[in-house]
């Protein structure tokens, strides 16, 4: 394949949520350096590979799979081929995923990408373009379908305690209350 001259790297945001960022970029070449969410980072390639670094390793996202980069993950981005790659994610609060599932552990999907089909699925409404409106109601609908697809994703982990969610829950929001002030 040959480079297109012609196209340019861009990056679009969808109108503002109150609970999920949406974008939608094309990147022809390096996309962007190594950084961290802190936020789940859940997207889908459109066009293209998009390959990144992930967790000691390199990832290719290629259409038909959900990349899911999990909070304080660091990763960085790159076109895996000459053609680009075009693609659109949305950015989660992990608090919010927490809240849907009651209190459960956070899912993790290890290898940064999923071919599980419940949460392609589940993704698809919020990772409309970005020039598509989401409905409120349909965000929150969709929002308790993520959550829960992911957890169908990750598994089920083994060998730690349940945390004390609702202890959890009340000394964030207390922090976030208090950001004015110091913590003693």
């Amino acid at each position: 394949m040959t480079v297109d001259a012609t196209r340019k790297d861009w990056i679009r945001r969808a109108a503002p949520s109150s609970r999920v960022e949406r974008i939608e970029a094309y990147f022809g070449g390096h996309g962007y350096d190594m950084h961290r969410h802190d936020t789940y980072a859940i997207g889908r390639t459109l066009a293209g590979v998009q390959s990144f670094h992930y967790r000691r390793g390199m990832q290719h996202s290629l259409p038909g799979g959900t990349i899911v980069l999990h909070p304080d993950e660091a990763h960085d981005g790159q076109a895996g081929t000459d053609a680009g790659f075009h693609y659109r994610m949305i950015y989660v609060e992990p608090a919010l995923i927490q809240q849907i599932l009651g209190g459960r552990p956070l899912p993790f999907i290890r290898d940064g990408i999923s071919a599980d089909p419940r949460l392609y699925a589940a993704s698809g409404a919020l990772l409309q373009a970005t020039g598509q409106d989401i409905d409120p109601l349909q965000e929150d609908d969709a929002l308790f379908e993520l959550a829960h697809a992911l957890c169908a994703a990750a598994g089920r982990r083994t060998g730690r305690r349940a945390p004390d969610y609702a202890a959890a829950e009340r000394a964030r929001q207390f922090i976030h209350a208090s950001l004015d002030q110091p913590i003693l």
